[in-house]
């Protein structure tokens, strides 16, 4: 069939490869700049990772676990006092980069086990208000007595 709505599909990819060029180019030389975050405010990293690494206007967060970066102890205890340990981490990283909870566009949590979903999702609700980010939410064998990790991507 012929006619007003026929395309090339390699026309429609080099007009999108323009495309993407021309908003990264306008984005400025600062979008492909990378660069380590990191604070004493949360659990420094322990082994071949960053707590935080920008890239551009974005961030993504390494996954973070309930150990208190006062004490670098575990914090053994309910589902709700490890949630409340991992988003104050993730709250100081965000700090570290001047931005706020408001600023995270998606999280993944991962639970030990998925009973503890309701009072996870308690908790972490009062972290975010009305205009939650994105989520994933996984079960996965973690480590010792930790019960929760979370990891996110927060953008300006």
């Amino acid at each position: 069939m012929t006619g007003r709505f026929d395309f090339d599909g390699r026309l429609l990819t080099r007009a999108l490869a323009r495309l993407v060029r021309a908003i990264l180019f306008a984005a400025g030389p600062a979008w492909g700049q990378r660069g380590v975050i990191s604070t004493p405010d949360a659990p420094l990293a322990k082994g071949p990772y960053s707590q935080a690494i920008k890239y551009g206007d974005l961030l993504f967060i390494a996954g973070q676990v309930p150990i208190d970066p006062r004490t670098n102890q575990w914090v053994k205890g309910t589902i709700d006092e490890q949630t409340r340990r991992v988003l104050d981490n993730i709250k100081a990283i965000l700090a570290a980069n001047d931005m706020t909870m408001a600023n995270v566009l998606s999280t993944t949590v991962y639970l030990r086990d998925f009973g503890d979903f309701q009072k996870m999702n308690s908790v972490y609700s009062g972290y975010f208000g009305t205009a939650p980010p994105a989520r994933a939410t996984v079960p996965a064998p973690l480590a010792g007595d930790m019960l929760i990790e979370i990891s996110a991507i927060a953008g300006r």
